[in-house]
């Protein structure tokens, strides 16, 4: 199916070739004279990594058929990762060169997005935050609470995230996906 570059919008996904691309940011410049420049910012879905490209107001794209499928991650057995269908609980792997970095945000029964392209698991999609529990921590010393200071600490599922002093062992925490640092406690 043929798109209008013109109808590319944040969150739409086109194909060239065999590689699929996440629309990050979408631009159209109009010049003086002559046809207009659409530019987007792209995210190859495959490798991740983000590109611009370009294209005049006429030109056309593949569209990619993609869905969200939802399911929910059951354990990591080497380099792959197992997830469950909750519908009809089908149970497929998907290898962890595919997820790439976003599986050290994965916790046994976590329910999380998988974007699927003609059958092939592209990607994961994760919730903006998701709530961890403190499984080690240094000590919190006192007289560090004037400036913003922080420690390590090991969440539950091996997750290391940097802390404010007054955390303790056994604190449940929210951590942002997105940049993987302490948003706040969690209730």
């Amino acid at each position: 199916m043929a798109l209008k570059v013109t109808e590319l919008r944040n969150g739409k996904f086109f194909k060239e070739g065999k590689d699929v691309f996440l629309v990050l940011v979408y631009e159209h410049i109009k010049t003086g004279r002559g046809s207009g420049n659409i530019k987007v910012k792209v995210r190859n879905v495959r490798t991740g990594a983000v590109t611009e490209k370009s294209f005049m107001t006429g030109a056309k794209v593949d569209g990619a058929n993609t869905e969200k499928r939802k399911t929910q991650f059951l354990y990591q057995d080497g380099d792959t990762f197992n997830f469950m269908d909750p519908v009809s609980f089908e149970q497929f792997s998907v290898p962890v060169s595919t997820l790439g970095n976003q599986t050290k945000y994965l916790k046994d029964g976590l329910d999380v997005v998988l974007l699927v392209s003609d059958g092939e698991v592209l990607g994961l999609e994760l919730p903006m935050s998701l709530i961890y529990v403190v499984a080690e921590t240094g000590p919190g010393e006192k007289g560090n609470t004037v400036s913003n200071v922080f420690k390590e600490a090991t969440m539950d599922n091996g997750l290391i995230v940097r802390v404010p002093m007054f955390i303790k062992v056994g604190t449940k925490i929210k951590v942002d996906t997105k940049l993987g640092e302490y948003v706040e406690r969690a209730k």
